[in-house]
């Protein structure tokens, strides 16, 4: 590749084919040496953000992967369909170098840990690299850590929050047909000043897939509040079915509960049981329906999740209502016709 416009590597010290933890030590490094606060040289400024702008692409594997074959000119100028950025993607530089460093420093000014809140830098310090005194260099593993102590005298490093776990309620008839479920959703956001937050509603979508069981879980990755301090938590749904007023789901099998009289259970009966897409299917039993007797009509269930064009099977069974009493006539004549054991 020929070496046009910037240099990113150069800008951050550190030599082509760098490993990510190299160029996450070299944006440390640097940042720390050029911004503003610290280095009042005429263009720290400018320099402090090349380095963010640096660090912006080359921790970045599509921009890293466009500017290594085409350079400054080719990510910027634009490079058809290049990198999976799409026709002519193109790059701008369009964030807050000042709020890069918080961040990547855990959201806390390392200069109040290492030089004192009121700027001077201890002596005999290194600014090029104020890792040494504190034996850190290989031991922060390349991760965004801030640099106050905890209660361990070790650093402390910004923590993911839990999972933030909802419901998704779907009928039946959804779990059959497929759905889309759109979910509004307020969460904070820090500004580019890296302390502040603002509050945000977004939109999630979830594509329910047909025959999906109940306990599917669909997770959006750190969706949750962003406070300086933490990586915000995902949001998790979790698919719980609603009661339906006819059947029960077991698996990817439904249940439909047919109500006959004692009468229909001892000497065969026909039941219409009804379907989930609204027709009724025929189901005859001759034998006698004892306690548990389940018929299956094959087909008429869920689809099952791995193999949506196959469905499971439509359960009926029996609920045996008993009359309240009966004549002497009557029982004298089931006693007769039923065998005694």
């Amino acid at each position: 590749m020929g070496r046009m416009g910037k240099d990113y590597y150069s800008v951050l010290g550190i030599r082509r084919g760098a490993t990510d933890d190299e160029i996450k030590k070299a944006y440390r490094r640097q940042a720390l040496k050029y911004h503003p606060d610290k280095n009042k040289a005429a263009g720290a400024e400018e320099k402090f953000k090349e380095v963010a702008e640096a660090y912006d692409v080359l921790s970045d594997p599509k921009k890293k992967d466009i500017y290594d074959r085409f350079g400054e000119e080719g990510l910027k100028g634009g490079v058809p369909g290049g990198g999976g950025g799409g026709p002519n993607f193109t790059y701008t530089f369009r964030g807050d170098p000042h709020a890069m460093f918080t961040e990547f420093f855990g959201g806390r000014s390392p200069f109040e840990q290492f030089f004192g809140r009121n700027g001077g830098g201890e002596e005999g310090m290194d600014i090029d690299d104020p890792f040494a005194s504190f034996g850190m260099g290989s031991g922060m593993g390349g991760f965004p850590r801030s640099f106050g102590r905890g209660g361990h005298g070790g650093p402390i490093q910004k923590k993911k929050d839990p999972p933030v776990v909802h419901d998704l309620k779907v009928t039946l008839e959804e779990v059959l047909n497929g759905c889309t479920k759109k979910m509004k959703i307020s969460h904070k956001r820090l500004n580019p000043d890296g302390r502040t937050t603002r509050s945000e509603d977004k939109i999630l979508t979830v594509e329910i897939k047909k025959g999906w069981k109940e306990g599917t879980k669909i997770t959006f990755p750190r969706e949750g509040d962003e406070t300086p301090a933490n990586i915000p938590a995902d949001v998790v749904f979790v698919v719980k079915d609603k009661p339906h007023p006819v059947f029960r789901r077991d698996g990817s099998d439904i249940v439909y509960t047919a109500k006959i009289t004692l009468r229909e259970a001892l000497c065969g009966c026909t039941v219409q049981a009804p379907t989930l897409d609204g027709r009724s299917v025929t189901v005859t039993t001759q034998d006698v329906v004892r306690p548990g007797t389940k018929r299956r009509v094959s087909g008429e269930g869920l689809p099952l999740p791995k193999c949506p064009e196959r469905r499971g099977d439509l359960l009926v069974e029996f609920d045996v209502k008993f009359p309240e009493r009966l004549s002497q006539q009557a029982r004298d004549t089931i006693a007769q016709a039923l065998p005694a054991s």
